[in-house]
């Protein structure tokens, strides 16, 4: 099976799923949005853990850690937004599908990325473990998130989901087990190291911030972060990645046939 058989096969059995069945998707993508809200709450702990030791080795703890999230999607399955903003342009670059044929499948999915990972975070914070050192750090976090230039933030949402999709498609690609979580957690922390910006992610560390800190966040700020970032996630996966690949694994046409 070719590269575009096996994306735009995965592609039409989603938009199929979510047109046909789109409670089962939408579930699909609020289980997904848990299992990234796992990896967010491991990060974060070893990360105030550690950063008393050495911020250097927390930030490396944190970016080893928060791989573990794709690897769970990957192969347990569900929908997360950002891997989909790759896998469903193969049928449009195709045209199998219209471009705004993805949208509603997109909203679902990005709804549902939301509602499952603000869910664990919620519970995460009402458990108070580590609160004491979490504030701080969170008070911290976003407020370095919050600063930003909108060129720089767009850039960052770009290479963020550039490299998360690589690291997906790997593990598509990849028939070992055992390869495909040793490679897709190494790929996910370059990323994660650089300070990119994955807006599904960003959906954990913001809402932890609001169930923990209350009000004093900029609600501003915050909307226009993550719609920078996720617009720069769909380039980075839609287009960055998407298209150079649908262009070396295209099927040829056939001659007389236009």
């Amino acid at each position: 099976m070719s590269d575009f058989e096996l994306l735009n096969g995965l592609a039409m059995a989603k938009y199929k799923m979510a047109k046909e069945d789109p409670f089962r998707f939408f579930i699909r993508s609020i289980v997904a949005g848990l299992y990234l809200g796992m990896a967010t709450i491991l990060s974060y702990t070893l990360s105030i853990i550690l950063t008393s030791v050495s911020p250097e080795i927390a930030k490396i703890a944190f970016a080893a850690a928060f791989g573990i999230g794709l690897v769970i999607i990957v192969l347990l399955g569900s929908e997360l937004f950002t891997g989909n903003c790759f896998t469903t342009m193969m049928p449009v670059y195709h045209g199998h599908l219209k471009f705004y044929q993805l949208l509603p499948m997109w909203i679902i999915c990005y709804i549902g990325n939301f509602i499952g990972i603000t869910f664990l975070m919620f519970l995460f914070i009402k458990t108070g473990s580590n609160q004491d050192l979490l504030n701080p750090y969170l008070t911290s976090v976003i407020n370095g998130k919050l600063d930003f230039n909108v060129f720089q933030l767009f850039i960052k949402g770009v290479l963020c989901n550039f490299i998360v999709c690589v690291a997906a498609y790997e593990g598509m690609k990849l028939k070992s087990e055992s390869a495909k979580v040793i490679v897709m957690m190494i790929v996910v922390m370059s990323f994660v190291l650089p300070g990119f910006e994955h807006s599904i992610a960003n959906m954990g560390t913001f809402s932890m911030g609001y169930f923990s800190l209350g009000q004093s966040i900029s609600w501003s700020g915050i909307g226009l972060h993550m719609v920078v970032s996720t617009i720069g996630n769909i380039v980075g996966g839609g287009v960055l990645l998407a298209l150079p690949i649908y262009l070396m694994s295209k099927p040829e046409r056939k001659k007389g046939k236009k």
